[in-house]
């Protein structure tokens, strides 16, 4: 296995020709950043997970995790990992500077979640849960809330969690039963059985602040009805230290596919019969309005660990491809085997891999970016278009990037033939790791569902119109780019023909019945994660050949971004019009078959 090389030259390039990480830095809210820092922050970035975090991933892997008597243990590795980026404070470095933050923009957070996933998934998943506890406590959280919890979740000294899922409300949270009674002093006590909570039980941090979402008495049904709450490992003497163990006990880890050392819990709270010590966050019965301020983060985040999972599979299958020999090359003097990276069907998977590696990077800086104008821009309008912007990608760098993730971890397997069937090599590890990633945060199903249910409608429909004309709007700077990116231009024209037609035909029939929208939810998202792909790699290509011309940046480095881009182009966006087929088929056959005749 190789070590893990971060890919800092890929990130610049991404940060710059579409985060506009400079118009970023200009914003007043950051104006105290500038990209020069910005450059020197990466650098150690790099240096601090290739040696720190990077080399705890095999280790997880074949440790895992477990709990006896409610203890929870990782590997040791972890601990050293996780006191080394406490004390290095990379925890803080986009949180606010009111509560000893860096005050970068939050994209730097993606880098910074991106760079800690691709060294280690399960690891990372710690810090990224807590930035997403985080963003709900500075905005729904009271002033003495704030000011208890935030200081110590910035540093990383404390973590945090959200606690949704039940054993019977599964993505469906409005039926959940966790009960909220309320105590004389103002608080309550929290009862009631919670799944699949990552990082839920752990001795990494000094202290866990779960955010619980539970029903108070006589609470309306549904998800109108539910609450959140903050439920802390320990409640928090009045010196602000980690004082008495509240109620709660994790009752048995999940033993999953992949991600073997992220603990993922069974918590039961009010174990002993008292109730764990709950405080109320906002008002009542705004609990999911509030804990979506967390899952949209978290969407960004798990959007990202489908690009990390594929910059790590890329890097371990170039690397074996490079040293591997099998057969003779077309054009390779006879009776030597040939290294496999030159065999043409090598050369397609990995620069498949690297095509959309590079897609995902865009998409989602160009997310984070929006969110960080929608935060911090002066101009209120400005502010609105960049969140109504933010909205609608949110689904797709969710859904989109998680499901290619998956498919490049497979295709990295594949380069490796059978060495990637076996453990040693590293490469099934991607695979297993990855194929969570389309499910939790909301499943991809339900994502396709949110954007045609309610992302399309965003404006009447003017914020989807926005980005199809953004997207035609290119046409004329590909065309003046010449014969090297004419079939980026041509191609991207057809796809973008075909998601206007995909677009119209679900405004146009799924009012009347939206089972046709449903049914054209999923192969949608997909076509829109394709073309949006496709337009942001035509942008990074440009981006390119302008530098190129200038004499800016490693050369290579630059040409291979333009053939990225084309080999896109001409083998992967075409696709997009083959899934309008699938778009406009309707619900007919979904429904054709009865609900006992799947298992006949």
């Amino acid at each position: 296995m190789i070590d893990f090389k971060p890919p800092l030259d890929d990130i610049r390039l991404v940060l710059t020709e579409i985060g506009d990480i400079g118009g970023l830095c200009d914003l007043p809210d950051f104006d105290h950043v500038d990209v020069d820092t910005i450059d020197g922050v990466l650098d150690e970035l790099g240096r601090f997970v290739a040696e720190v975090i990077a080399p705890t991933n095999r280790i997880g892997d074949e440790q895992g995790c477990s709990v006896a008597d409610g203890v929870v243990t990782v590997p040791e590795e972890f601990h050293t990992a996780w006191d080394q980026y406490v004390a290095s404070g990379w925890g803080a470095i986009s949180q606010d500077p009111e509560y000893g933050g860096g005050g970068f923009p939050g994209s730097i957070q993606t880098v910074l979640t991106e760079l800690l996933a691709t060294a280690n998934r399960a690891w990372s998943m710690g810090p990224m849960l807590t930035v997403g506890s985080l963003d709900a406590l500075h905005a729904f959280g009271d002033e003495g809330q704030r000011e208890t919890y935030i200081p110590k979740m910035v540093t990383a000294e404390w973590s945090g969690t959200m606690n949704l899922t039940e054993p019977q409300a599964g993505s469906d949270v409005g039926a959940l039963t966790t009960k909220a009674v309320p105590h004389d002093d103002g608080t309550y006590r929290i009862f009631g059985t919670k799944i699949f909570i990552t990082f839920g039980e752990h001795e990494l941090a000094k202290n866990i602040i779960q955010m619980v979402l539970a029903r108070t008495p006589d609470s309306p049904p549904g998800t109108r009805g539910i609450s959140l709450f903050i439920v802390p490992k320990y409640l928090v003497a009045e010196d602000g230290s980690p004082g008495e163990r509240n109620d709660y006990t994790c009752v048995s880890l999940e033993h999953k596919l992949g991600l073997h050392a992220s603990p993922t819990c069974v918590i039961s709270y009010g174990e002993s019969g008292g109730g764990a010590v709950g405080y109320l966050v906002g008002e009542e019965h705004q609990g999911m309005r509030y804990m979506f301020k967390m899952m949209n983060n978290a969407r960004l985040g798990v959007g990202v660990e489908g690009l990390a999972v594929t910059e790590r599979a890329l890097q371990l299958a170039a690397d074996f491809a490079l040293e591997r020999r099998q057969g003779t090359a077309v054009g390779a003097q006879r009776g030597e085997q040939s290294a496999i990276v030159e065999h043409a069907d090598v050369r397609r998977m990995l620069l498949t891999m690297r095509a959309y590696t590079d897609a995902m990077r865009c998409l989602l800086y160009l997310n984070s970016s929006a969110l960080d104008v929608a935060g911090h821009h002066p101009d209120p309008e400005t502010r609105q278009a960049a969140a109504e912007r933010a909205e609608l990608l949110t689904p797709i760098s969710k859904a989109w990037c998680t499901d290619v993730g998956v498919e490049m971890a497979s295709l990295g397997i594949q380069v490796h033939g059978g060495y990637g069937y076996i453990e040693e090599t590293g490469a099934a590890q991607h695979l297993r790791d990855a194929r969570i990633s389309p499910i939790y945060e909301g499943t991809n199903g339900i994502q396709a569902i949110d954007l045609v249910g309610r992302k399309l409608s965003l404006r009447a429909g003017g914020v989807m119109g926005d980005l199809l004309d953004e997207i035609a709007a290119i046409d004329g700077a590909l065309e003046e780019a010449g014969d090297d990116f004419a079939s980026i231009r041509s191609n991207l024209a057809d796809g973008l023909a075909a998601f206007r037609e995909a677009t119209a035909w679900i405004i146009a029939n799924g009012v009347d019945d939206p089972n046709e929208a449903l049914a054209a939810a999923t192969p949608y998202l997909k076509m829109f994660g394709q073309v949006v792909g496709g337009w942001l790699l035509a942008r990074l290509a440009l981006g390119a050949r302008r530098r190129l011309a200038e004499g800016v940046g490693d050369t290579a480095h630059l040409e291979g971004k333009i053939v990225a881009a084309r080999f896109y182009a001409e083998q992967l966006l075409p696709v997009a019009r083959a899934q309008l087929g699938a778009v406009t088929a309707g619900a007919g056959d979904l429904f054709a078959i009865s609900a006992d005749g799947f298992s006949a």
